[in-house]
């Protein structure tokens, strides 16, 4: 999803492969198609059409809170999600209930989606979706210095920390440290700081999804399970069954906007692009969704947001150079 901020991506985290699509037929096929069109173009600009789809559906699924509500917008974008995936990659139901271990497997895979997710979505309810996107970068960020335990690695989080302390101010009623930045709510941060535990659990689980299921079934199955997870609390919110056929059909587009289309788009970007081009595109992201909330969501930028994002997104792309250069040595 925002994860699409995740799919099977072949990041530097250590996420499994992006696997291309399947030769099925319906909205599956034609996303391929579309991806296979857009794959004139050369691999950058492709990775960021990629990068600005998912925070675009992002940003549009916040507009559609008032009409699903935030828990119910994440639930449908689950389920079209599931079914754009279903008819792309055509995983068998019974894969998921072969043995305890898969039924285990797709259920933990897709609480870690919602754990993902649902807090993000929240988050946005609270704070700009640029603070929300560095915030739950972070959880990527620890993973990869944790596993490495590089020096370097620890200097990139430290100055990632650094960008986290300028969004989040001690002296919450004086503002922040530049120009006249509004304190920041810290229900916001706080969801946000789960989206990133989420985002840092998404790379093992993903890895074992893959090796169990093969290309985007697992990720399929787990989008399911993620939709039955979420459909109780959608329920309780109350706004789902009020919703009009467009709003619905929105969430639809929302799911394609952040799933279906980015992992199409990055599977063409990928034959002609290398592990280290993709994963310094990969630390865009933060300064994409400033950017994409600024324009959609009419979201300021302050002095103060930029330095953070700046701090988070060369901390990123340390982390990604020092790790491509290990992997030569």
């Amino acid at each position: 999803m925002r994860a699409g901020k995740q799919g099977m991506r072949m990041t530097v985290y250590g996420t499994a492969t992006l696997s291309g699509p399947a030769d099925g037929r319906g909205i599956g096929h034609a996303v391929g198609a579309a991806a296979a069109g857009f794959g004139r173009l050369p691999p950058t600009a492709l990775m960021l059409f990629s990068l600005v789809s998912v925070q675009v559906g992002a940003a549009l699924a916040t507009m559609l809170f008032s009409a699903l509500g935030p828990v119910g917008t994440v639930f449908c974008i689950f389920i079209s999600a599931a079914v754009m995936l279903t008819l792309w990659s055509r995983p068998k139901l019974s894969d998921a209930f072969a043995d305890r271990r898969a039924f285990t497997l797709v259920l933990a895979f897709g609480f870690v989606l919602a754990f993902m997710e649902l807090p993000f979505f929240l988050a946005m309810q609270y704070i700009p979706l640029g603070i929300t996107a560095t915030i739950a970068f972070l959880g990527p960020l620890a993973i990869a210095t944790i596993m490495s335990r590089r020096l370097i690695h620890f200097l990139c989080i430290g100055i990632a920390l650094i960008g986290i302390a300028l969004l989040t101010p001690l002296n919450l009623g004086e503002g922040a440290l530049f120009g006249n930045h509004s304190a920041l709510d810290m229900r916001g941060v706080g969801l946000a700081g789960l989206a990133a535990i989420g985002w840092a659990c998404f790379a093992p689980a993903s890895q074992k999804a893959g090796k169990v299921f093969g290309g985007l079934k697992g990720l399929t199955l787990g989008m399911w399970a993620a939709a039955f997870m979420a459909l109780p609390f959608a329920v309780m919110e109350g706004s789902l069954f009020q919703a009009s056929a467009s709003g619905l059909a929105s969430a639809f587009a929302v799911g394609l906007l952040t799933t279906v289309l980015p992992l199409g788009l990055e599977y063409q970007a990928l034959q002609r692009m290398s592990a280290r081009a993709y994963g310094i595109l990969l630390t865009l992201e933060p300064a994409i969704a400033v950017m994409v909330g600024a324009l959609l969501l009419g979201q300021g930028i302050t002095l103060t947001t930029s330095i953070a994002v700046a701090c988070v997104t060369a901390a990123a792309a340390g982390i990604t150079l020092s790790e491509m250069h290990g992997g030569r040595g």
